[in-house]
Order: structure tokens, then C-alpha cells, then sequence
């Protein structure tokens, strides 16, 4: 191995140990049904932590571009993960409301800082034809962190050995180490950055919404967070009201949405340099749509998993199929594009409210109905992307 190489490597662990910590924002998900049971909460007041979470990529995805460009990258994604630490922090002094909605601010907050400013300083280390792929890699060491996080609920709230009283919150002081490790690892990682872009203003990227085509990249973005936060938060209450699961036994369902939404990651990668993007497009949302159905009627434990699976697999693929169609559209205003389309992100707030407004009236069936809508938008969408 050249020394250029493992240099390359010596920068690249840390960036990939951020995007562990970017993952974090999903324990989101089964952070709400706990606090639900503790606090005795309806399914409206739960949904609002993960709303909450998702709200802030409206207000800080284009100011983050901004700050970038006077701060640079990697002093903004040091940034992001110490507002991440805080929120992390907070939950281990107790799980009051107004704890928890203070943690899940700041938890937002510091996700929609990483997310718009990790894939960038990442670009810095790996370029060309691997960026891709190192892309790829991150999206799958975040998932590892998504789908450990009911796991480590789970143990905190059933297993016999002290934890300090915390139960399923030792959660959050576990991920907080691992957030301070990033901090001073990638503080001592010498990383040179290329010259900054011209900053994006919200009325460049709002002028852009005027856009057929990208109006509709901007709510397949919507839909697919919605999918995504919708899953990860209502999937073990599906178990819990039809087969009278436990929370802990039915947080499972969280793990395995994210392991086949890993899967479908990777193997989308490579099924894409051999079929059209229209049509892996499709497969996804074909998947999505028998999920739907499954997840809406069944009371079987297996096809409830199936269902799960095929939803974590079909929307594994999703953002990165409408973004990047989103900037072939418009090639020169790749800067106010990307802005925007990370400002979809906020449909992780309408969705869960919608959901869980739904479900307090009707069931999960309810919750399941909206996401539904979402997936009927999708298959819609397949009729505009370009080959």
C-alpha cells in the first residue's frame, strides 16, 4: 500500500466514523414509542418528536451551504456532531416532554448540519469514479447505526446489570461517546478542502420550485423521508396492536427495516450499471406498494416481516434516484438543487403528524394509509424519470 493510500485511509475512517454518528437521527423511531409508554402519551403527542426532528432540514440545509462556505467543511460537520452530543446529553438527566423535545430539536438540528455538510467534505478525500461508491460505504456504516439503536433500547430497558437507572436511555450516552470520539478524531485529521462554492440563497432555491420536473423530484423527496420516518416509527406499533407484541420484543421491526434497507443500498448500486434507473425505480416502488398492502391487512407475524423488509428494501434506493435526476435536470444550478432537495427532507415532519393523527382515529391501518398516499405519488413519478 502506498503512503498516499494509506494517507487517503487515515482521512477516511474518521469521515466514515461521522457518518455512523449521522445515523444516530434514527433512533428517533423507537426513542418515540419508549417515551410513548413512559409518558403514557396518544400517538399524535409521540409523532411530534420525530417531526420534530425532521423540521429543522426546512430551516437549516441552505443557511448550512452558506456557512460552509465562510467556515469550511469539516469546522461545520465538527459542528454538527457537537449539537448532536448536546442532544445526546440531554435525555441522561430524565425523559420528561420537554426533555425529550429539546433533545430531538437539537438531534434534528445537528443531523440537517451533517447531512448537508458530510457528502461534501467526503468529496474532498475521494473523487471521481470511487465517490460514488465511498458514498455508498457511508450510507451503509449509517444504517449500522440505525439499526443498532433498538438493540441497544432494548438491552438498556430488559437486562438485569446496572445501568445507572437509565433503562432504555442508556442508549443515548452510548451513541454520545461515539459522538465525542468523532469529534476529536476528526478535529486531528488534517483535511485539505477546495476552494468554496458560491453560496445558495433561499430565493435561488425557491425560484427552482417553479419547475415542473423539479417540483416533482422535491415532493419524491417528501414522500420518500415520509416512507422512511413512517416505518422506522410505526412498524413496531403495528406488532404491538394487532399480535400483542411488548415494546422491547416488537422494536425488532425497527432493526429489520434497516438491515434490508442496507441491503437494497448495496445491491442497488450494482443493479444500477446494468438497468435503467427508470426501471430499478419501479421494482422499488413496486415493493413499496405490495408492502403497503401487507402491512394494511395482515395479522401474521411473517408477512408483517415481509412487508417490512420489502418496504426497507424498495425505499433503500429512492433519494438517491430522484436526486440525482433532480440535478441532470438542471446542471448548472447543481448548488441551489441540492439545497432544495435536502429541504424535501422535511416531509419526515408532515408525515409522522399526519400518521399519527390518522392512527389515534383508525388504528395503524391509518398511519399505514398515509404512507400509503406517499408510495401512490412515487409510482406516479416513475412516468417523469428520464432513462
Amino acid at each position: 500500500m502506498t503512503t498516499t493510500n494509506q494517507m487517503k485511509i487515515g482521512r477516511l475512517i474518521p469521515v466514515m466514523l461521522c457518518f455512523f454518528a449521522m445515523g444516530f437521527v434514527d433512533l428517533v423511531g423507537i426513542a418515540s414509542n419508549y417515551v410513548k409508554a413512559d409518558l403514557g402519551l396518544t400517538d399524535g403527542e409521540a409523532n411530534i418528536f420525530p417531526s420534530l426532528v425532521f423540521f429543522w432540514f426546512l430551516i437549516f440545509s441552505v443557511p448550512t451551504g452558506i456557512l460552509m462556505n465562510k467556515i469550511g467543511r469539516k469546522k461545520t460537520v465538527l459542528l454538527s456532531l457537537m449539537v448532536t452530543f448536546l442532544s445526546l446529553l440531554l435525555p441522561v438527566f430524565g425523559d420528561n416532554y420537554g426533555i425529550m423535545l429539546c433533545a430531538f430539536s437539537l438531534l434534528g438540528i445537528g443531523n440537517a448540519l451533517m447531512q448537508t455538510s458530510l457528502n461534501p467534505l467526503l468529496s474532498n478525500i475521494i473523487s471521481g469514479d470511487k465517490l460514488a461508491s465511498s458514498l455508498t460505504f457511508g450510507q451503509f456504516v449509517k444504517a449500522i447505526a440505525s439499526f443498532l439503536a433498538p438493540y441497544i433500547a432494548m438491552w438498556g430497558a430488559t437486562q438485569a446489570m446496572p445501568n445507572f437507572g437509565l433503562g432504555w436511555r442508556v442508549l443515548f450516552p452510548v451513541y454520545m461517546i461515539i459522538a465525542v470520539i468523532a469529534i476529536l478524531w476528526l478535529g486531528a485529521t488534517p483535511i485539505e478542502e477546495e476552494k468554496p462554492d458560491k453560496a445558495s440563497g433561499f430565493v435561488d432555491c425557491f425560484k427552482l420550485l417553479g419547475k415542473p420536473f423539479v417540483l416533482l423530484c422535491f415532493l419524491g423527496i417528501m414522500c420518500h423521508v415520509g416512507i422512511d420516518v413512517g416505518t422506522n416509527t410505526t412498524a413496531p406499533k403495528i406488532l404491538m396492536e394487532r399480535l400483542g407484541m411488548g415494546l422491547d420484543e416488537a422494536g425488532f421491526a425497527t432493526s429489520l427495516y434497516f438491515i434490508f434497507r442496507t441491503i437494497g443500498c448495496f445491491s442497488g448500486s450494482i443493479i444500477l450499471q446494468k438497468v435503467s434507473a427508470r426501471l430499478f425505480f419501479v421494482i422499488s416502488v413496486a415493493c413499496m406498494v405490495l408492502s403497503m398492502i401487507g402491512l394494511f391487512v395482515s395479522h401474521d407475524l411473517t408477512i408483517l416481516y415481509i412487508a417490512i423488509a420489502l418496504v426497507g428494501f424498495g425505499n433503500s434506493n429512492i433519494f438517491s434516484i430522484v436526486f440525482s435526476q433532480a440535478l441532470l435536470s438542471e446542471p448548472e444550478k447543481k448548488n441551489e438543487i441540492s439545497g432544495l432537495m435536502i429541504m424535501g427532507l422535511f416531509g419526515g415532519t408532515i408525515f409522522p403528524l399526519l400518521m399519527g393523527f390518522a392512527s389515534d382515529a383508525m388504528g395503524q391501518a391509518g398511519a399505514v394509509g398515509v404512507m400509503a398516499v406517499g408510495v401512490i405519488y412515487l409510482l406516479l413519478y416513475t412516468l417523469k424519470i428520464k432513462k
